[in-house]
């Protein structure tokens, strides 16, 4: 009888993942988020490109990269993170990426790798200049990944009595955290403060400090939120804390060092413009 009234007092969330069915054509919501997070990404990114003057013709070629870095360390840090022994006896299913499994702490490996190889070449955008800012739009495609996880009635919260549980009905009937939308509303504060702080320093922000105001928002967020979730593989089940809170705390940790680094020994790349001004002023001074 407790359970009955219980469920009748939560949110029943019956969404199906497909938006729709035509045939075989079948796109999902999760699918449809996920890949909004790169198109808002590139608009977003642009202005930030036209706002420091750097060339916007540089935007195909980043955003490649951030799509090749991004799914590969997703689905590489989901394989060895949390089903190692499998993907490691089964190599080629780790190609399967239409099966689904992603980690978002093997998206920041992959990410960070992609923008290295992406800033050798472009000395005018440094790695730190150049990851900051990715970090920004990065923070507004969490919100929409974690929005597709709700969707797609995964990553579920432990059952609870709160009166804003939600029954996953394509999971169970019982009530839970929908701890996806608690990582989506900590994301989107994230995004805001990091998107007042370029703006604040006037996009001439000390290299390395939205780096790490990233890393200390999103995975103290998501150290926390796990708290209220259900573990993803059986072997978390074992440990004190699960695999992404213990993946989140060193990414918390360089995220402190970098904000201090940025604000004690601040390094700013300067717009374009802004350097060929005061190359001119030289001259003339001269």
């Amino acid at each position: 009888m407790e359970f009955s009234s219980a469920i009748l007092s939560t949110i029943l969330w019956n969404v199906q993942p497909e938006i729709f069915t035509i045939g075989g054509f079948a796109p999902r919501w999760y699918g449809v988020l996920f890949s909004s997070g790169f198109f808002i990404g590139y608009l977003l990114m642009s202005r930030m490109f036209i706002r420091e003057h750097r060339p916007v013709t540089d935007m195909e070629p980043l955003t490649l990269t951030m799509i090749a870095g991004t799914i590969i360390g997703m689905r590489l840090g989901h394989c060895l993170f949390y089903q190692p022994d499998y993907y490691l006896a089964n190599p080629l299913e780790i190609l399967q990426i239409w099966k689904g499994g992603y980690a978002s702490h093997g998206a920041v490996i992959g990410i960070s790798v992609a923008l290295w190889l992406y800033a050798r070449n472009r000395p005018k955008q440094p790695f730190l200049w150049i990851i900051d800012r990715i970090a920004i739009v990065t923070a507004l495609a969490a919100i929409l990944i974690r929005t597709g996880n709700f969707f797609n009635h995964e990553m579920i919260g432990k059952v609870t009595d709160v009166p804003w549980a939600v029954v996953f009905t394509l999971r169970d009937l019982l009530p839970r955290h929908p701890s996806q939308l608690y990582e989506a509303a900590l994301y989107l504060l994230t995004f805001l403060l990091m998107r007042f702080i370029y703006n604040r320093y006037d996009a001439r922000t000390p290299n390395g400090l939205l780096l790490g105001v990233f890393f200390i928002c999103i995975f103290g967020a998501r150290f926390l939120v796990e708290f209220s979730k259900e573990n993803q593989v059986a072997f978390e089940n074992g440990l004190p804390i699960n695999m992404g809170q213990i993946l989140s705390i060193p990414l918390v940790l360089l995220g402190l060092f970098l904000v201090w680094r940025a604000l004690a020994k601040p390094v700013i790349t300067l717009p374009t413009s802004t350097i060929s001004n005061q190359k001119a002023a030289k001259k003339v001074r001269a």
